[in-house]
């Protein structure tokens, strides 16, 4: 996928996932305490083992990064699937019906990311209104229902997954716009949840579709916290809503979830693998991943968004009160309106008296021990999602930061523009 449109994949930078091994080594570093032996129950690092580096995430979810790190229950629930075999089709009507309780929805079906979550829920559609639509797709649908309305500033990166069903997509700008387009190849209106342009409601978007029977999808992969996204557009009316696993929700990586219409899910499943001959067949989720994402959701739904909150806070301000004392640097701390809506730090300061501009901090961080990734709006004209940026910010995202990388953050960009300042 195209890494430069949105917020799963801004700029194509990389991140590895901090094993807990590899973070003790790199505190005791620092504060001059052994690590502690890894029991044989944690298993090889192969990270070591095959030259891999280890990174400190103060960037946020992206993709590229690797996401998120599970917590502990759910690694712990993947570890425990991964010991016995099940039928695939079993396991996952029996994960759907849990997670559409649990998520206050008529179905549900884990995915392989949220992107695969586009196509299946695209393909679903496909299939309800062609009814041999699953044998034609991609690119045998002539004479299908296959079109698509969008708005036009919702066109992003992720239009090949619902491209890769062989839908055609129709751009419309104004609520007028949008009312003439539907005919008689309408397939479905697709909405761009974090999208910070466009002229048509949420509400608008459905009203209008509804009304010439044409489902709604709404694409809000990175759109939790907070908590209760994961059945308010649903509620709202979207036929179908997708949320990616691996980002606030803290599931494997590989794994997503489309919410939404009974019937449609259904579709969707028959789209999906393990079944043959179809748009779907080569995103295959594993037992690990569709427990990982069940347990994913219980350990979410566990949270509060306010404890969620004020612990992202307190990492920021950690950070803040290293530098407080650093010549002409300011900090504020921005939570995103819709996509990653927690608090990020934002740091700005004179580069006539700190030599140094932020990508070329951002880069430094990355090349030192531990290597740390900061956000990828660092030094950029172009955020991510609502993120402010320019040429003279650096941008921290806090909330992936495991216990104590915080102040290994903070102690790194101390060192960094103090030695700056002073050149």
């Amino acid at each position: 996928m195209n890494a430069f449109h949105t917020r799963r994949d801004f700029f194509g930078w990389s991140r590895g996932l901090l094993a807990a091994a590899g973070l003790a080594s790199q505190t005791a570093s620092l504060n001059a305490e052994p690590a502690p032996r890894p029991s044989v129950d944690e298993g090889e690092d192969y990270y070591d083992k095959l030259g891999v580096t280890k990174i400190i995430n103060a960037a946020g979810t992206y993709t590229m990064f690797t996401a998120s790190i599970m917590p502990p229950a759910v690694q712990a629930a993947v570890a425990r699937a991964a010991k016995s075999p099940v039928r695939l089709a079993e396991l996952q009507t029996k994960a759907g019906e849990y997670l559409a309780k649990r998520l206050r929805c008529e179905g549900a079906v884990v995915t392989a990311g949220a992107a695969s979550a586009l196509t299946l829920g695209t393909a679903a559609c496909m299939t309800v209104a062609n009814k041999s639509a699953p044998h034609d797709m991609p690119t045998d649908v002539a004479g299908h229902r296959n079109e698509v309305l969008v708005q036009k500033t919702h066109r992003y990166g992720y239009d090949h997954a619902l491209r890769n069903c062989g839908i055609r997509f129709v751009e419309v700008e104004t609520l007028a716009d949008y009312e003439a387009a539907f005919n008689d190849r309408t397939l479905l209106a697709h909405f761009f949840n974090a999208a910070e342009h466009g002229q048509i409601s949420r509400e608008d978007w459905i009203r209008v579709a509804h009304k010439h029977g044409v489902p709604c999808f709404n694409d809000a992969a990175a759109d939790v916290p907070p908590i209760s996204n994961l059945w308010n557009y649903t509620q709202m009316g979207f036929d179908l809503v997708t949320f990616s696993g691996g980002k606030g929700i803290r599931g494997p990586q590989n794994a997503g979830l489309l919410l939404g219409r009974k019937d449609l899910i259904a579709a969707a499943v028959i789209n999906n693998n393990p079944h043959d001959d179809c748009v779907g067949r080569g995103m295959k989720v594993a037992k690990e991943q569709i427990v990982g994402m069940v347990a994913a959701v219980d350990w979410f739904l566990s949270q509060t968004d306010e404890g969620m909150q004020a612990e992202f806070q307190r990492r920021a301000d950690r950070i803040t009160a290293h530098l407080k004392d650093v010549p002409t640097v300011t900090s504020q701390t921005f939570v995103p309106p819709v996509a990653n809506q927690v608090p990020h730090l934002v740091i700005r300061y004179d580069q006539q008296r700190i030599r140094i501009s932020p990508l070329d901090v951002a880069e430094q961080l990355r090349r030192d021990t531990p290597s740390i990734e900061l956000n990828p709006a660092t030094g950029r004209n172009e955020g991510s999602t609502g993120l402010p940026s320019d040429a003279g910010t650096i941008v921290v995202g806090v909330w992936m930061l495991e216990p104590g990388e915080d102040m290994i953050v903070a102690r790194r960009l101390r060192e960094v523009l103090t030695k700056a300042a002073a050149a």
